[in-house]
């Protein structure tokens, strides 16, 4: 059985129904921490373009998850277990019009766990 690199809790995958119900199909994309504070971003399906700079580390809710490939050396040793709250977050995020945002806990895989990880494509 493989480690999930990316999971969601429950309040998170019901908001990405919700979410998918007005806007069709999602994407993810972990913020490098600009102007956006870090935050994971919620895009209709393709609105945020990825490219050979990005790494797909997994789904949530049946949604691609994304992250840039540098910021990702920095983050491969984590699991991110996203989560949501309430408060706007400052970015294009679909979520923000509701009064909630999405953001990140996260902990240190194991040793066993490093040896079982999903891959990033």
């Amino acid at each position: 059985m493989s480690i999930k690199r990316v999971i969601a809790t429950e309040a998170t995958l019901n908001l990405i129904h919700k979410l998918e119900a007005v806007n069709g199909p999602l994407m993810f994309h972990q913020s490098g921490g600009c102007c956006d504070g870090s935050q994971p971003m919620c895009f209709t399906k393709g609105e945020f373009k990825t490219g050979g700079s990005d790494v797909c580390l997994g789904e949530i809710g049946g949604c691609e998850f994304y992250m840039a490939r540098d910021q990702f050396e920095y983050w491969k040793h984590t699991q991110l277990e996203i989560d949501v709250t309430r408060g706007r977050g400052s970015s294009f995020s679909l979520e923000i019009p509701l009064g909630v945002r999405f953001y990140v806990k996260s902990r240190i895989f194991t040793d066993d766990e490093l040896g079982q990880l999903e891959p990033v494509v």
